[in-house]
């Protein structure tokens, strides 16, 4: 699943492609594509195995979904574009909703030249024409259909500050108001952070992959700053100290960092970027995906241990369960 640093580089792309361009029609050719989607803006959420708290229910939308979702678009201009976490959206001039979108494990958003062929796997395309840069398609494009679009109402943030990165505004998309600010938020709080792994029982790696707690970390990521701060991903995240505590968030945000200035991480043709292209971060990890291969640091094989139904990859030296 694409993580922070991929959605960031997607939302970058797009920015000066959208932002101020006026949305002349939308195409959905496929309505799985819409599970965010809500008819007429009734929210209808679900919350159980395999779906997430923000995410509305198939069984709330009618059929005539993808309709209301293109008379609701056409002729609409785009304020923003903004990322919390995983979550991207786009607020809509003169209205207080947006275009959210989730990329789940395979989606991407492309920009094309007007009249294109049809992308494999595209479900949605939308014609906006941008002052600067003229017309231009955006093709929402999935394999494995997890990833969605839908408009969705902004609420005001509690705190005041701005709601994602992209926009000052202290709004948010409501179906990204259930989850944490990220670790790279100018409004992220380090004393929360640390007082929620103070109170947490479990692995520091589930503390770290989970949403309400701190967003835009995967498991890519969970791994490489693990490792990068010298702990097991099953220590208990109420047994660190104050000192590892702040050792594990800087080196969250190095790899975040590391990570965006080289595109992401692409292991297969699942993430690019909005012109197709791979992320190059991917030779540059230090465990996630090398198990067998000698830790950087002291030379032991690096191990690959089931972890919360996917893979932990750690260094069974730097890295010692306490």
């Amino acid at each position: 699943m694409p993580e922070l640093p991929e959605v960031e580089v997607v939302r970058a792309g797009l920015a000066p492609a959208v932002v101020g361009a006026r949305i002349l029609g939308v195409d959905v050719r496929d309505e799985r594509a819409l599970t965010r989607h809500a008819v007429g803006g009734a929210v209808g959420r679900r919350v159980g195995p395999g779906t997430s708290p923000g995410a509305p229910s198939p069984a709330a939308a009618p059929a005539s979904r993808g309709a209301d979702f293109e008379s609701r678009l056409a002729g609409r201009t785009v304020r923003a574009a903004v990322r919390r976490g995983k979550f991207l959206w786009f607020p809509l001039e003169g209205t207080g909703e947006a275009i959210v979108a989730h990329l789940g494990m395979s989606g991407q958003m492309l920009l094309r030249a007007p009249g294109t062929p049809a992308e494999r796997h595209e479900r949605i395309r939308l014609a906006i024409e941008h002052p600067d840069h003229g017309e231009l398609a955006v093709v929402f494009a999935d394999q494995r259909t997890f990833g969605s679009l839908g408009v969705d109402a902004l609420v005001p943030m509690p705190d005041g500050a701005a709601g994602g990165y992209g926009d000052p505004l202290p709004l948010i998309a409501s179906q990204a108001a259930h989850i944490a600010r990220d670790p790279l938020d100018p409004a992220f709080s380090e004393e929360a952070f640390r007082a929620q792994l103070a109170r947490r029982r479990s692995a520091v790696k589930r503390v770290l992959l989970d949403q309400g707690v701190v967003s835009g970390i995967g498991n890519i990521y969970a791994d490489e700053a693990l490792w990068a701060a010298r702990i097991h991903p099953e220590t208990t995240a109420s047994a660190l100290a104050t000192r590892s505590a702040n050792r594990l968030l800087a080196e969250v945000r190095s790899v975040l960092r590391k990570a965006l200035a080289e595109g992401g991480t692409s292991f297969d043709a699942q993430y690019v970027n909005v012109n197709g292209q791979a992320g190059m971060h991917g030779p540059h990890l230090s465990v996630h995906r090398f198990a067998g291969y000698p830790c950087k640091r002291c030379g032991t094989s690096i191990v690959r241990e089931r972890f919360m139904n996917r893979s932990s990859y750690l260094c069974p030296v730097c890295q010692r369960k306490r």
